[in-house]
């Protein structure tokens, strides 16, 4: 078996199904964890072959883009030829490193289990969800997007969080139970927003409005934040390349801050940031003149700057424009 990822927690689950199969099919089975890095092939071959006693045996080798090549070419060839009573398990952190070894396994026949990073916020939703069904609960998306601001991207932390949840509840997760479990434990802001709406991770800023709401941050001050954040990156960009510290004097801003505007200004075009400071305007209009919907008039504003921040300048206004 081919472990082949780098994320951790789903490369120890891959791991310890494979040896929970094997003492479900025999109690006996003798484990063996060892790194690639510390593995010489005659130690490989003494524990890869058929014993004199008999026994099921699994031998788990981690690390293997760090085999060396008398290792790597050991294993291929047990791959190539495996003793039934002998389970090798392989992990791999993919990537250049060690590719062909990794590529030599999957042409021998080795069953792969993904266990790459998940980095697309769906991914994550369908994740949360998929930790929340593996514990006996069941969840919807909104659910899944709470539990997310509230904990974070760490999956250790989010499957910890999933299990507790289940347990403390009866197993029927939605975005209300996430906040009474969680409120006053998530540190959301309008700058968390802003900060997410300024790189243009749409989903994350929404993600992270809809929780602020849920916790009662009040609409005023993430309307302000939005429109500072945009209003910061513009004037940082106007400002041109320089040393943080000595915009900081020009700007009349802490270096922090300009050093933040400065990374949150690659990828803006200047007609976006036109249009997102329209949009984040508008907003403010909206929320501070009494909206009757200002959580509405916000996720309007993160839809639209983010669009604008992609180059949809046209799309940005209509949105920014639009009205329910």
């Amino acid at each position: 078996m081919l472990v082949l990822g780098e994320e951790e927690l789903l490369a120890s689950r891959a791991v310890a199904d494979a040896v929970a199969a094997a003492r479900a099919a025999d109690p006996s089975v003798e484990v063996r964890e060892l790194a690639a890095n510390a593995l010489g092939a005659g130690e490989l071959s003494e524990l890869l072959s058929p014993s004199l006693f008999g026994g099921a045996r699994v031998v788990v080798v981690r690390g293997g883009q760090d085999a060396r090549k008398d290792l790597t070419t050991a294993m291929l060839a047990y791959a190539g030829n495996p003793d039934p009573e002998v389970t090798l398990v392989v992990t791999h952190a993919g990537g250049a490193k060690g590719k062909a070894f990794a590529d030599g396994l999957k042409k021998a026949g080795a069953a792969v289990v993904a266990a790459a990073k998940i980095s697309r916020h769906r991914d994550k939703i369908e994740f949360v969800k998929g930790e929340i069904r593996r514990f006996g609960g069941r969840c919807a998306d909104d659910a899944a997007e709470s539990l997310l601001a509230a904990v974070g991207n760490d999956l250790r932390e989010l499957s910890g969080a999933c299990s507790q949840l289940v347990a403390d509840t009866d197993g029927r997760i939605d975005a209300d139970t996430v906040a009474r479990y969680y409120r006053g434990r998530a540190e959301v802001s309008g700058f968390t927003v802003a900060d997410a709406v300024m790189v243009g991770d749409t989903a994350g800023a929404l993600a992270a409005l809809r929780w602020a709401l849920q916790l009662g941050v009040p609409v005023v001050p993430i309307a302000d934040a939005l429109a500072d954040g945009v209003r910061t990156v513009s004037r940082v960009a106007s400002a041109g390349r320089g040393n943080a510290y000595q915009l900081a004097s020009k700007l009349g801003m802490p270096p922090w801050k300009v050093e933040r505007g400065q990374r949150q200004a690659r990828g803006w075009p200047p007609e976006g940031l036109v249009a997102a400071m329209r949009a984040a305007a508008e907003c403010n209009a909206a929320v501070k003149g009494g909206s009757e919907d200002s959580g509405y008039a916000l996720e309007r504003a993160v839809t639209a700057m983010t669009a604008a921040r992609a180059g949809a300048v046209d799309g940005a206004q209509r949105v920014a424009g639009g009205r329910r």
